[in-house]
């Protein structure tokens, strides 16, 4: 098999990668969620300052048969990378995925990668799945496990009343804000710093993980690279004075209306048990359903462990449909990346 990073300038090429990656990563999942081709190609493009992102093909005699994604910090956690895999059905079991995750595996160890991030999702009444004893046959290890959930829309009137009514007399002394797109100056820089312990703040288990930076800069580009996407989000804030001491962002995107993400909620820990997650999580999603009509389905991640944001969120309706394992995989330090040999056996 002949590996080699995809010019995202070339269409073709990239149409054939994201065909290849889309039907590996929603074979045998009716839940899965794929980025579109669009979304790929403007990370792509836009190089930016918090990552290194690249995507890389797989051809055996011609056909595309695995696909493989790296990504690279740049500002934070310098010494980690994540790695994504897929093989296309039909193709499996000859050995594609192994060599393609050797590659990307070389690939980071030639950054001075020393520490691998993966998820793989399962069946949320399975306790494992073939991708996942594929992982950890080669080291990589489970930090902790999540699940994904999903919320039919419109939501009932009712439970949100009742959440809302129910956390109100508690954040009396805080404001809640919506805005829709990017933030405006007066809040992006506390908002920043917030967001920047999303990582951290939230159930990490045996993961090893560092706070994300909290450069304004880096995440105005986020947002123009959400925008080149066809991206579209609301964010609810609450705030003490100038302070943002909680957040929680929804997303969807022109190519999939019906669709739509909870990214991440966070209350600061000094705010904490004023029922301030509730609060903006009640706020967003109406302030949402407004903006975005079409949206159908709300898809959110939560660890299993969290039973506090779980609880909130089957309180809103959401109900689990899939297992998501975050692993990790300490490695021994850089090394050259080289061209896997053909169909190494499995």
């Amino acid at each position: 098999m002949q590996i080699s990073e995809v010019d995202p300038r070339d269409g073709e090429l990239l149409r054939a990668w994201h065909d290849t990656y889309a039907t590996a990563a929603s074979h045998e999942r009716p839940y899965a969620v794929p980025w579109q081709y669009e979304e790929i190609r403007a990370e792509l493009l836009e190089p930016g300052l918090r990552r290194r992102y690249s995507v890389h093909a797989g051809v055996v005699d011609g056909e595309m048969v695995a696909v493989g994604e790296l990504s690279l910090p740049q500002l934070d956690n310098t010494t980690s990378a994540s790695l994504n895999l897929g093989t296309r059905p039909g193709r499996r079991r000859h050995g594609y995925g192994a060599a393609m995750l050797e590659h990307l595996e070389a690939l980071a160890g030639a950054a001075g990668r020393t520490l691998l991030n993966a998820e793989i999702s399962y069946p949320y009444d399975a306790s494992t799945s073939a991708d996942l004893d594929f992982a950890t046959r080669r080291g990589y290890v489970v930090g902790i496990g999540d699940v994904m959930r999903v919320l039919d829309l419109p939501a009932d009137d009712e439970s949100l009343d009742r959440l809302a009514a129910e956390a109100a007399p508690h954040h009396e002394a805080y404001e809640l804000r919506s805005y829709e797109g990017p933030l405006p100056d007066d809040v992006v820089g506390s908002f920043a710093a917030l967001n920047a312990l999303l990582e951290v703040e939230a159930p990490t288990g045996e993961l090893e993980k560092e706070a994300m930076s909290p450069d304004v800069a880096a995440l105005r580009e986020e947002e123009r690279v959400r925008t080149a996407q066809g991206r579209s989000w609301t964010t609810t804030l609450a705030l003490q004075g100038d302070e943002v001491v909680a957040l929680t962002v929804m997303g969807t995107s022109v190519h999939e209306p019906h669709r739509c993400y909870q990214w991440g909620t966070l209350v600061s820990r000094a705010h904490r048990g004023h029922r301030l997650g509730a609060a903006v999580k009640v706020a967003n999603l109406r302030a949402f359903a407004r903006e975005h009509p079409a949206a159908r389905t709300v898809f959110t991640w939560n660890a299993e462990v969290n039973s506090h944001m779980v609880g909130i969120n089957e309180q809103l309706g959401f109900r689990p449909v899939e297992r998501l394992a975050e692993l990790q995989k300490r490695t021994g330090g850089p090394r050259p990346a080289t061209t896997p040999p053909a169909a190494p056996p499995s």
